[in-house]
């Protein structure tokens, strides 16, 4: 089967005598002169075709015809090994897998493979409606029969029967070859129109507050116009792929949250409301950008009734990420000076796995688990995301060198015996507990050197209860893990019952306890330094 751009004004349904096997070109011109194929031009019956198939009777080859790609502006990748498909996506809206396909098959005794090709319809119309012409489907089937009596009643005696008459859609042969019967079936059908499908438009779109439809002209002149609340579900579809540039940012004391897509459009003005709102204003909104993404927000709008029931001061999840950075940063800073104070020199980067000056200077952009940390976290938030978001929590913070923090606590005393055999959350639980003695006695950081034991270093320390759950939470897969987790966070206070409405507030809880740990840790650090 093969489809051909026939012009609308030339449009027989009559069948395409000259189909055979299906392919735009069988084998390859011969050659017998220099410019031999001076007029070779590959075609269907005179027409242009949609996939441009080539074969010999053992190989075969199938493309996208060119025509069609550069008229639509399409990029091709390829996938797969020995079974390879050419995909090709449309970037610029960005749009993909608007045609695929199986690049070859061959032939030896019976076929390797079925080859297929689709393309997205509303692309196909689109490239019919440029070249004024409609899709014609072409086929072509041959196949070899036992002779029976019922083939034999339908031939009637005769060597060769045509059924179908001229003009027809279809065209069927039935002969006779040495005792066997071969038919051959071609047919032609016009089967996608000259027309465009219909798309989504943003303009007529009704949006809260406003009585009249909002145009793109009427937006561009709301120069003081409303903003818009939407639910920040509506950032899911961009922080899903990589093609999109979702990386928060902080302007002017409030974090902005505007998608972007590679320079070619960008939302505007978003910025974070709320725990789960984003506030725009309508004419950003309508700022120049494909009509399905302003159609893809208004999807995710809300009347001003819903707002109001709302807690617009309420901390989102990018300002929680920001405060646990934050609190990171503070950390490396104080232990670079706690280790300086007693010989191990080392820079804050070196301790916690973030530079100060580079988010300073280009935010988060260098840490991309800080933005995937920061995604849009529903209350609805399924246990599944809920795990995930906690694994990604951990390996925010799980940063501290284990040698590091063995270094320091060998120096205050602790037996070097007992200290090698702790992991991360253990030497930090008896750091804390040696800092937290220290400040208790008004120490200076040169106090921190000490050749005796220091009493209670490896006690268990409450204030680091949320650390340990968090890393609890990170190995939760099986069922019995995560009942033990889900009791722990009832012990330190959480309303379990929630959870029958999503784990979005079981997530807030966890990250605001990790960041009270990370503050207990750099109070009494920051109060030894500062005597």
């Amino acid at each position: 089967m093969l489809m051909s751009v026939v012009s609308e004004e030339k449009v027989e349904l009559g069948a395409f005598k000259g189909v055979m096997d299906s392919l735009v070109e069988y084998s390859v011109p011969v050659l017998r002169e220099k410019g031999g194929s001076r007029a070779y031009s590959p075609n269907v019956e005179g027409h242009d075709y949609i996939v441009a198939s080539w074969g010999n009777g053992s190989f075969y080859t199938f493309h996208l015809a060119e025509k069609v790609w550069m008229a639509l502006g399409l990029t091709p990748r390829c996938l797969g090994n020995s079974e390879q498909r050419l995909v090709y996506d449309d970037l610029r809206a960005p749009v993909f897998g608007v045609a695929e396909g199986e690049v070859s098959a061959y032939f030896e005794w019976k076929a390797s493979r079925n080859v297929t090709w689709r393309m997205s319809n509303e692309y196909l119309r689109k490239y019919l409606w440029l070249r004024g012409a409609v899709g014609v489907r072409t086929f072509f089937y041959q196949v070899t029969l036992e002779s029976c009596a019922e083939l034999r009643k339908l031939m009637d005696g005769s060597k060769h029967v045509r059924l179908g008459s001229e003009g027809d859609w279809y065209e069927v042969h039935l002969q006779e070859q040495e005792h066997e019967l071969r038919l051959e079936v071609r047919a032609a059908v016009a089967a996608v129109p000259c027309e465009l499908c219909h798309e989504a438009s943003a303009d007529g779109l009704v949006w809260p507050g406003i009585e009249e439809p909002v145009t793109k002209v009427s937006a561009n002149a709301m120069l003081a116009g409303p903003s818009m609340y939407l639910d920040d579900g509506f950032l899911e579809r961009y922080e899903q792929s990589l093609f999109y540039d979702t990386v928060p940012y902080l302007q002017f004391g409030q974090w902005g949250c505007s998608p972007s897509y590679r320079g070619q459009w960008s939302f505007s003005e978003c910025t974070r409301r709320g725990r789960n709102l984003i506030k725009v204003p309508i004419r950003e909104l309508y700022k120049p950008k494909p009509d399905r993404e302003i159609v893809h927000a208004h999807a995710y709008v809300l009347a001003s009734e819903q707002v109001a029931k709302l807690n617009l001061e309420e901390e989102h999840v990018v300002s929680k990420t920001h405060r646990l950075l934050a609190q990171i940063l503070e950390l490396g800073d104080n232990l670079s000076k706690l280790g300086s104070a007693v010989g191990v020199q080392k820079a804050p980067m070196d301790w916690v796995g973030f530079s100060r000056a580079e988010i300073e200077g280009k935010g988060w952009a260098a840490y991309g688990q800080l933005s995937r940390l920061a995604k849009v976290a529903p209350l609805e938030m399924t246990q599944q995301a809920f795990l995930s978001r906690c694994k990604g929590l951990h390996e925010v913070w799980q940063r501290v060198p284990d040698g590091l923090v063995r270094q320091v606590l060998e120096i205050a005393g602790c037996p070097k015996k007992e200290v090698k055999d702790l992991k991360s959350l253990k030497l930090l639980q008896a750091l804390l507990n040696i800092v937290q003695r220290l400040d208790d006695q008004h120490e200076r950081p040169e106090a921190l050197q000490s050749t005796t034991e220091a009493e209670g270093w490896s006690a268990r320390n409450p204030q680091l209860a949320p650390l340990f759950l968090n890393n609890d939470l990170r190995i939760a897969d099986a069922h019995e893990a995560f009942g033990s987790c889900i009791a722990t966070l009832q012990d330190m206070g959480f309303e379990t019952a929630s959870l029958n409405q999503g784990y979005g507030r079981a997530l807030d809880f966890v990250f605001d306890g990790v960041i009270a740990s990370f503050e207990a840790m750099n109070g009494p650090l920051r109060r030894i330094l500062d005597r």
